[in-house]
């Protein structure tokens, strides 16, 4: 049994590195642009111990007490043969996926499946030969592990002691191998993506774990309508598209609109997005919070700031993106982390690039954590910098390199090819849980390690940045958002608990004027707003108001199952399978019954309902991607 797992293993092992440097090969002139083969091996191997060590773990932690059990012998060979065929399956299936799809097999398999006549019948009338020749390498592939896993004589005996130690052993590596890292968050398909196009970073998965993966995920997609009713979609989409102040778009894409921005300049400014980690307004003085923010109070006066912004939900990667690609909340997990969204899925990287521009986003973590490297580099970005590739951080805390070091990494990226026009976008992590943060930086009141010290030293290092932005050569021809992802600790008695969902967020830089701006403005603002000021004119579906023209009177938001939607001062909350019910708010927490409105209730259903939509219809995004 311990001899029929090391052949399964070694076998899997050589089945999968050859069948992705065959496709690698194939598609060696995108291999070969993206940094070569090295990479694609690098992480496939990481990959494969993963599934290998998924499918071969159990029989061989068994093997010291089974192994010379014919039945479990037997077991174990029939196990190995039905893995072996699943993964030869997966492999031999993937060139033609990649043809039509760009991608390994993902979720659009198993949803083909379901229809396997239309399917199998479009195979057999378009692609006779390519399934002919497929049918031939699974059954040669198999009669090869028939015979390779053919059962050989029962295992050696084991002295008593040392089938414990062998069963520990045995687990160890298996638990490590399945884990594939001893970092914060397990492998996953982000821990292996290193270059900016979407079907090179899927070669160093192999298809049985790219399918797994896509299966996992289609957990996070809850359907809206399944819990706060239903509208058509031709509804949904004129409600969404008037209360954008958009004309309907193409029949695929029903936001699709160009924007005009109110600057008109002869070179587009750069971008630059500062999300800070759970920086809520509470913590902030210029929003009547508790003062901890002097250098943000100092900026504040010197730009444009907006003192009613609230954020569409209570994680990083809501805030991500509602930032980086104007998408609205739903009860679904945020697109970051949806296997649907992976690639050509709109971001302001994909708008940008066709206007020249180059695309990074920066954090002092691990951008693995949450999807966010597979994201952003399937979506238009071209480069992620995270903690790996931080040279001499001044300090590493459990989620990364300290805010100064991102800072860092931001000012020196910035002084770089100035004829380049960039988009940046820069994540924040100390403001986080344990509260960790380099000595010496501020003078710390009572336990140093306390939200409200994390804060003083976020804030500390916001400041020492803009000092030496400001000195810069390419403070002139950049604007600068500063906007929190979420507040921290999101809690309260209420249905949707709004004063939580107040956050700081400021624009700057450039020719940027002062101005205090009291207008309701949400996350999914901000991106069209800072086209606008960039003096970009673009096509895109994004439905969030520019606050350079009239608009800013209403926010969303996703709080757990409830969903909020603000318009004016009147409140309508969503509950799952309950009515809608609403109230007057009025800061920081006075909640009024009010009879309820039926076209402002109907306004938050279509709200809350279309980016469900859009996404299973893949029609978020931008029509070259789409066709």
């Amino acid at each position: 049994m311990r001899d029929l797992t090391f052949v399964f293993i070694v076998s899997s092992f050589l089945l999968l590195t050859v069948s992705r440097c065959l496709l690698a090969a194939w598609q060696w002139g995108r291999v070969k642009q993206a940094g070569g083969l090295w990479p694609i091996l690098r992480g496939g191997l990481r990959i494969d111990a993963n599934i290998i060590a998924t499918l071969a773990g159990i029989p061989l932690v068994l093997s010291p007490w089974l192994g010379s059990d014919h039945f479990a012998i037997e077991t174990t060979e029939a196990w190995f043969l039905l893995a072996w065929v699943l993964l030869v399956l997966m492999e031999v299936s993937t060139p033609q996926f990649i043809d039509e799809y760009d991608t390994r097999p993902n979720r659009l398999y198993v949803e083909y499946l379901k229809h396997p006549r239309e399917v199998f019948g479009m195979l057999w009338k378009g692609y006779k030969h390519v399934l002919v020749f497929g049918v031939l390498v699974i059954v040669g592939l198999t009669w090869l592990a028939d015979h390779l896993f053919e059962p050989s004589l029962p295992d050696g005996p084991m002295a008593w002691w040392q089938r414990p130690l062998f069963a520990l052993a045995a687990a160890i590596v298996v638990f490590l191998a399945i884990r594939g890292t001893l970092k914060h968050r397990p492998i996953n398909p982000s821990t292996v993506a290193y270059c900016s196009d979407s079907m090179l970073n899927t070669l160093p998965l192999n298809s049985l774990y790219s399918l797994a993966y896509a299966i996992y995920s289609m957990k996070n997609e809850r359907s809206a309508t399944r819990v706060y009713g239903s509208l058509s979609p031709e509804e949904t989409n004129s409600i969404v598209q008037r209360c954008a102040g958009i004309e309907p778009g193409t029949d695929t894409i029903p936001t699709l609109h160009v924007q005009t921005p109110s600057a008109s300049r002869t070179r587009p400014l750069n971008l630059v997005m500062i999300v800070e980690e759970s920086l809520g307004a509470q913590y902030v003085g210029n929003l009547g919070g508790a003062g901890y923010t002097p250098c943000l109070d100092e900026l504040a006066r010197t730009g444009w700031n907006f003192t009613r912004a609230y954020a569409t939900g209570t994680r990083s990667v809501r805030g991500l993106e509602a930032v980086s690609a104007g998408f609205p909340p739903t009860i679904s997990d945020a697109a970051l982390r949806l296997s649907g969204a992976q690639s050509n899925f709109f971001t302001l990287a994909q708008l940008l690039k066709l206007q020249g521009f180059r695309s990074r986003f920066i954090y002092g973590g691990e951008a693995h954590f949450d999807n966010m490297k597979n994201f952003f580099l399937g979506n238009g970005f071209d480069q992620v910098f995270d903690l790996p590739t931080f040279k001499n951080p001044a300090f590493v805390g459990t989620w990364g390199a300290s805010d100064e070091d991102m800072f860092n990494q931001l000012h020196d990226l910035m002084q770089q090819d100035p004829d380049q026009a960039t988009f940046t976008l820069a994540f924040s992590v100390s403001n986080h849980s344990p509260w960790e943060y380099p000595e010496g930086r501020i003078t710390p009141e009572g336990d140093p390690r306390t939200v409200q010290n994390t804060v003083r030293y976020a804030d500390w290092a916001i400041g020492q940045y803009f000092e030496k932005a400001r000195q810069s050569s390419y403070w002139d021809n950049t604007v600068f958002l500063i906007v929190a992802d979420h507040d921290s600790r999101v809690s309260g008695a209420t249905l949707v608990p709004m004063r939580h969902f107040h956050i700081p967020a400021l624009i700057l830089g450039a020719d940027i004027q002062p101005r205090s701006d009291d207008r309701l403005v949400s996350q999914i603002d901000l991106p069209t707003t800072l086209l606008s000021l960039m003096g970009v004119q673009a096509e895109h579906p994004m439905i969030g108001h520019d606050m350079t023209q009239e608009g800013g009177d209403r926010v969303m938001m996703q709080y757990k199952d409830n969903y909020g939607y603000m318009k004016g001062d009147q409140l309508v909350v969503l509950e799952p399978h309950r009515g809608a019910s609403q109230f007057r708010y009025a800061a920081p927490e006075s909640y009024e019954p009010q009879p309820l409105d039926a076209d402002l209730a109907r306004e938050a259903l279509a709200h809350v309902l279309w980016p469900n939509w859009v996404y299973n219809q893949r029609a978020y995004t931008l029509p070259h991607l789409r066709a």
